[in-house]
């Protein structure tokens, strides 16, 4: 069933929005964590697990005939859960461990310049002169947020932004294809099954140490008085940092363009850097406040510039 005569576009602009808050928090969260020793593979994997067991038991509880799949969509399917979860996690991961956040975040957010270029060339999607305005006020503003030019840019965390940015645009193209045939859960399911599997056998063949999730952790910066349990942190990262905000994100891609996803998830990096110091104590200036503002008048006009395609 082709899904694109039911899109809503203020679900799927509502659904991004509240994604790209908690995935704005899930960045500090997934900086305190990796601080204890997990190594990144591990860590993906373990949000991989989890997520795909969340979804598949919602799925055996309420739609059972979700769990479906044709064999033309299964290497459509197989590439999104390596590339647009598994790849794409993992990369982000190592950019926040050697960056600041919202530097790792910026560059990895070009993604909403490659998405529309492809969406033109290979798709033919229509694309209005007001939306590369748009884009271009958005990569000034997240430019603004990052502080960039006053940033020491580890290259090898520049190199793992830059792979984060490439997985975020086949997340985001694929995503939007798969949404057109799929529900969201069964989609979250099989992507995050299909991640699990491939860092399982990376795993195999280069094991991570499993760390002692009964460690007590600080969560560092300005909450480094409060400890808790390693295994607290990971079950909120799995829930509040991965299963949920997914979710919401797959919804947006059943009922927007991959453009407009992007352009409106762009906004994590603010979130991200009003958390990071808040929490961590990065900096945070007026200049970067303005950045901010920037980077919504940006998403404003993007979003503007595409009403009439939105439902497309």
């Amino acid at each position: 069933m082709n899904r694109v005569a039911n899109r809503r576009a203020g679900i799927g602009a509502t659904a991004v929005s509240f994604a790209a808050l908690m995935f704005g928090l899930n960045a500090s969260t997934v900086k305190v964590i990796l601080a204890t020793g997990i190594t990144p593979e591990l860590l993906v994997l373990y949000r991989a697990i989890f997520t795909a067991s969340i979804a598949g038991f919602i799925l055996l509880l309420t739609n059972r005939k979700a769990f479906r799949v044709e064999k033309k969509d299964i290497p459509l399917l197989i590439v999104y859960g390596i590339i647009g979860i598994a790849m794409m996690q993992w990369s982000y991961s190592n950019a926040v461990s050697r960056l600041p956040i919202a530097v790792a975040l910026l560059i990895e957010y070009t993604a909403i310049v490659i998405v529309p270029l492809v969406a033109l060339i290979l798709f033919k999607e229509k694309i209005k002169a007001r939306l590369w305005v748009g884009i271009a006020a958005v990569l000034v503003g997240l430019a603004i947020v990052s502080n960039i030019w006053d940033s020491h840019l580890d290259p090898i965390g520049v190199a793992w932004a830059c792979m984060a940015a490439i997985c975020v645009s086949v997340y985001f193209l694929i995503g939007e294809h798969t949404q057109r045939k799929r529900d969201a859960m069964s989609t979250l399911f099989y992507t995050f099954a299909i991640a699990a599997v491939f860092w399982g056998i990376v795993n195999m063949f280069n094991p991570s140490e499993i760390p002692d999730i009964n460690k007590i952790v600080s969560l560092s910066g300005n909450l480094a008085g409060v400890l808790w349990p390693l295994w607290v942190a990971l079950l909120w990262l799995g829930i509040m940092g991965s299963f949920v905000p997914m979710y919401l994100d797959y919804i947006a891609l059943g009922n927007l363009s991959a453009t407009a996803v992007g352009i409106i998830a762009t906004s994590e990096t603010v979130f991200a850097s009003a958390f990071a110091w808040v929490w961590l104590g990065e900096s945070m200036t007026t200049l970067g406040v303005i950045g901010g503002l920037i980077v919504i008048a940006g998403i404003i006009l993007a979003e503007t510039s595409r009403t009439n395609t939105l439902k497309a």
